[in-house]
Order: structure tokens, then C-alpha cells, then sequence
């Protein structure tokens, strides 16, 4: 069994679908658009893993996202290197993201980072 997709509402679906583009490689569907309810989404795929659907409603709920909340907290993606963690990590601050640790090896031997990135979401870089 694999996970097939992993769905994300928000509010910007243009930016975030530029964000996964940009520092994530990722490829886009030309989105869905339907015109009765107004929902929109994007399929991203990446090299490898399951995909990413991004969607976009007028009738979303948009609460708080704390750091430390119950659900789903992160999306990590592995970058393949040190390096590349690093490379990425320095990226994303230099654009204004949020980094909430690292780069670093925790204590479960993983080498990451962890960001906050479009829309307050984490987002873990790891090799």
C-alpha cells in the first residue's frame, strides 16, 4: 500500500502551487475549476512520492495553525544531500520564510530543517 495524495486546502492556491513549483521541483496539473461550487485544485507531482493536492474553496474554515497542534503537522521531503538541506534551507529564509530548527542531525539520526512555509504549514527538508 502507498499513499497515493495528500490534500491541502488554502487560501492563496496560486502562490502555493508556485511555492511547491519553485523550491520543491514539483510538476502541476492545469488545475480543476468547478463552477457550480467554485471549488478549484491543482494536482503537484514530485520525482518520487505521493502527490500533493492543493484546493481552494469559498466556504474553507481558516484557523490558527500552532506549531505544536493535533493532525497533521508537517510534509517532509527529502532532498537527497547535506548539501542540498542546506542549499534549501538558506534559500527559503533568504525569501522570508520562517526556520524553526536547523539545519541539524536529531537525535533519531535524521539530518533536516524545518520551515514554516506557504500559509503556516511546516515544512521538513531532509536527506
Amino acid at each position: 500500500m502507498i499513499i497515493e495524495h495528500i490534500a491541502m486546502y488554502v487560501n492563496d492556491l496560486e502562490k502555493a502551487r508556485g511555492f511547491f513549483i519553485k523550491y520543491f521541483h514539483a510538476k502541476s496539473n492545469d488545475g480543476y475549476h468547478n463552477k457550480i461550487t467554485n471549488f478549484r485544485s491543482y494536482f503537484l507531482t514530485f520525482e518520487d512520492g505521493p502527490r500533493i493536492e492543493l484546493m481552494c474553496h469559498p466556504d474553507m474554515q481558516d484557523i490558527e495553525k500552532g506549531i505544536r497542534r493535533t493532525g497533521l503537522i508537517h510534509i517532509a521531503f527529502s532532498v537527497g544531500s547535506k548539501e542540498k538541506v542546506d542549499e534549501l534551507t538558506q534559500m527559503l529564509k533568504n525569501d522570508g520564510y520562517e526556520v524553526l530548527s536547523g539545519p541539524r542531525t536529531t537525535g533519531d539520526g535524521y539530518y533536516e530543517s524545518c520551515i514554516v512555509g506557504i500559509e503556516g504549514n511546516q515544512i521538513e527538508i531532509t536527506c
